[in-house]
């Protein structure tokens, strides 16, 4: 079987160029399903974007369907709007961006192994300097 991952990214233009590296590093170029959306693993799991987290485990089923996907690799990034978003306190710094992207880490570790318990999940939150 050709296809090893989906891959589950965010749609910030300034990261498809890392997600794309990131991806090519591993030797998965062609090889992965990929969806793509506001926040990543925050869009799919926060209840501030609640009507698009059955999407994402609707088409992660067809995925696994269709092209035998075995592991989910989440990439989320640094600066990200739909932290912004999800944040509820007044200020905003890296500190508390980078416990939003840890909570959503560990929401959708949690879905993904009641729904999919035989499902790897890879979590890698990236940078714009790197």
């Amino acid at each position: 079987n050709q296809y090893k991952a989906m891959v589950l990214s965010c749609i910030d233009p300034r990261f498809q160029p890392k997600v794309y590296e990131y991806l090519k590093a591993r030797k998965l170029t062609g090889k992965y399903s990929a969806f793509t959306i506001a926040g990543a693993a925050i869009g799919v799991t926060h209840k501030k974007f609640k009507k698009w987290h059955s999407t994402f485990i609707d088409n992660l089923s067809t995925s696994i369907k269709l092209h035998k996907i075995k592991k989910i690799i989440v990439i989320n990034h640094e600066d990200c709007g739909a932290a912004k978003i999800v944040n509820d306190k007044k200020k905003f710094n890296s500190t508390i961006e980078k416990k939003i992207h840890r909570e959503s880490f560990k929401k959708i570790k949690k879905v993904l192994n009641k729904k999919f318990p035989s499902i790897k999940i890879n979590f890698k939150i990236l940078s714009l300097k790197n």
